[in-house]
């Protein structure tokens, strides 16, 4: 599904503030893999997720998904096979617009627009549908402005705007990063289970460690710009915390120094 090669990026080249951010990372998606990306402070688990994106272009290398060659792309372009969910539950969503209507944009993603009426009948009773398996009562509150929402509330809504089009790929840049703890653990239920009903392909960038190794069928380590651990089936079943610090000490030569990913 997904199909990253020899992929490079550096942020201001031939500067003192020159950074590697990828190093020639090689990474293959199958359709329905969902993957967790764990790794330090400047590891370039944001950055990849980014290249996808199309926030920013790579300086060298391909990145194709099912088939459409995203190398060049541009991010309005991009848009249309993928889902985003970001840090911050603001940035997904838009205070003054009502709930309904943040899923109306999303049901249209990628078609045209026009002057016809703007939410019928059908509509209003299959988001009625959509925001009931969120489990949050937004289904009685499809007018109310997103602005009075809680952030677990708006993040919720912002994965199911992501996921109504059934993206080819699903992003999750570290979505519940922002979030209580509870809250967190509710989003991330309702995450997993959007993801198996729809048989999604998604990439999760998470700083806690036990979250990535809990969560998705596969898991990838990065340091440095590179991956260094990639793991997946009975091996990420029977993983721990403790044994994934032991693998990343003997494939980097060093400890995992991340304290927000530890303390997490």
């Amino acid at each position: 599904m997904l199909k990253i090669n020899g992929v490079y990026k550096t942020f201001h080249p031939g500067t003192v503030s020159e950074k590697k951010a990828i190093c020639g990372v090689d990474l293959h998606l199958k359709p329905g893999d969902f993957v967790t990306v764990i790794g330090g402070n400047g590891a370039g688990k944001s950055t990849l997720l980014n290249l996808v994106a199309g926030v920013f272009p790579a300086d060298e290398g391909t990145i194709t998904l099912d088939g459409i060659n995203l190398t060049h792309m541009p991010e309005h372009k991009r848009a249309a096979y993928l889902g985003r969910v970001f840090q911050d539950p603001m940035t997904g969503t838009a205070a003054t617009m009502e709930i309904h209507e943040h899923l109306a944009l999303a049901s249209r993603r990628g078609k045209r627009r026009g002057l016809g009426w703007g939410i019928c009948r059908a509509e209003r009773e299959d988001y009625f549908e959509r925001l009931k398996t969120l489990d949050l009562g937004l289904e009685n509150r499809m007018s109310q402005k997103v602005g009075t929402l809680s952030g677990g509330q708006r993040q919720a809504l912002t994965l199911l705007m992501a996921t109504m089009k059934q993206p080819k790929l699903l992003l999750l840049d570290e979505h519940t990063a922002a979030l209580d703890p509870k809250t967190a653990q509710k989003v991330l239920t309702l995450t997993q289970k959007l993801i198996e009903d729809q048989n999604l392909t998604a990439m999760m960038v998470t700083h806690n460690m036990q979250d990535a190794i809990t969560y998705g069928n596969r898991l990838i380590m990065m340091k440095d710009g590179t991956i260094i651990l990639d793991i997946e089936g009975e091996e990420k079943k029977h993983l721990t915390v403790e044994i994934l610090l032991e693998k990343f000490a003997q494939t980097s030569g060093s400890t995992f120094s991340s304290d927000r990913a530890l303390l997490s």
